[in-house]
């Protein structure tokens, strides 16, 4: 049983659990406010459950703490952008106790991240880190947090159409540095992504059979890859190879360095060509795209750009107004021959009456 006493003018109350007391400061003055949080405490405890004063001393920054330990022990490879998350949340949240983390409260982040301009996706992005580091602390042994809020996301609407037609393609390669050419190249074909591209060494080529491998951990989606060099492709491989740096194993080098990046370049040529609004990760779409109309089958596809979800790969193969002109002249083509159809059915329905006199 548990008790109620004073001290100084603030109501306390002493209750048990397997044997050990708990005090616990009611900060009232009022006994009816003691004896509703008494029998609060002691109907956790007959449900097996920890008494809420546990919940109420743990805060944000230990949640905060274990989720960017998880990136690390498991070296996550968006470590980076998980710490930046978590230093928008700390504007808000730090030295917030768990247990006041509230709806309202996030509410009123989403609007104060709102008002200093960031983007529906990055907010969201800084939503689903205190969403996980919620979870991982009511997953913990025992538990730190009781319960998680409700936690409403934004809207997205900044899925990025851009992408390359082979023209532009040829046109902006043309504008670049020769030591960018291949790289370019590559990204059309492949669909691989830039880090993926300028980390590649040669013990991931096999020349002789014409593929490029990129294994576990290497990769966004941690997925080995392999793609079949195409005849342009294991040309460019092979000049590559000729003129390789011995005591450096990148592929693609700079004046026999590895590339580290080529934002400048890239955007002069871009001006160059008269393709001021591309990115690279439009090769990416590109690529899907490509492939799809080619006749690849799409799980194929998949396997050589690297998407590991339907979703993100049916977002990537994207409809342009030729496309829909295409679609246009094809179903006129269709509706066409219905109506030739039907015509030739008539004419064959007027002879047969004919024949038969009526």
């Amino acid at each position: 049983m548990g008790s109620i006493y004073k001290r100084g003018n603030t109501y306390w109350i002493q209750y048990y659990r397997n044997g050990k007391p708990y005090r616990e400061s009611t900060k009232s003055k009022k006994e009816v406010d003691a004896k509703r949080l008494l029998r609060k405490r002691e109907g956790e405890i007959s449900e097996g459950k920890l008494p809420g004063i546990y919940f109420d001393r743990v805060r944000f920054d230990e949640l905060a703490e274990d989720f960017l330990r998880d990136y690390r022990i498991n070296q996550k490879k968006s470590l980076r952008r998980a710490e930046q998350c978590i230093n928008h949340l700390n504007g808000m949240f730090e030295g917030v106790k768990v247990r006041d983390i509230t709806t309202p409260r996030i509410q009123a982040y989403i609007e104060h991240r709102l008002d200093a301009g960031a983007a529906n996706a990055t907010i969201n992005r800084e939503l689903s880190a205190l969403k996980r580091s919620l979870n991982m602390g009511a997953r913990q042994t025992p538990p730190m947090v009781d319960r998680v809020p409700y936690i409403p996301m934004l809207k997205e609407n900044n899925v990025r159409k851009g992408f390359f037609e082979y023209s532009d393609y040829l046109a902006l390669r043309d504008a670049l540095p020769e030591y960018l050419k291949p790289v370019i190249t590559f990204a059309y074909k492949t669909g691989w992504r830039s880090g993926e591209i300028l980390n590649l060494t040669w013990d991931k080529a096999d020349l002789k059979n014409g593929i490029v491998r990129i294994e576990t951990g290497d990769t966004k989606n941690n997925e080995a890859r392999t793609v079949y060099l195409d005849d342009e492709l294991l040309s460019m491989f092979k000049k590559l190879f000729a003129k390789r740096s011995l005591n450096i194993q990148f592929v693609f080098l700079k004046d026999g360095t590895p590339i580290q990046s080529f934002k400048k370049a890239w955007r002069t040529a871009c001006k160059t060509a008269g393709l001021e609004e591309k990115l690279f990760h439009d090769f990416r779409r590109s690529t899907v795209r490509n492939m799809v109309r080619a006749g690849i089958p799409e799980r194929v596809a998949m396997l050589i750009s690297g998407h590991k979800t339907r979703s993100v790969f049916d977002r990537y193969n994207i409809v342009n107004d030729a496309d829909l002109m295409q679609a246009a002249q094809k179903q006129e083509a269709y509706l066409r021959g219905q109506d030739t159809g039907t015509d030739k059915h008539k004419t064959a329905t007027i002879h047969n009456f004919t024949e038969k006199g009526f």
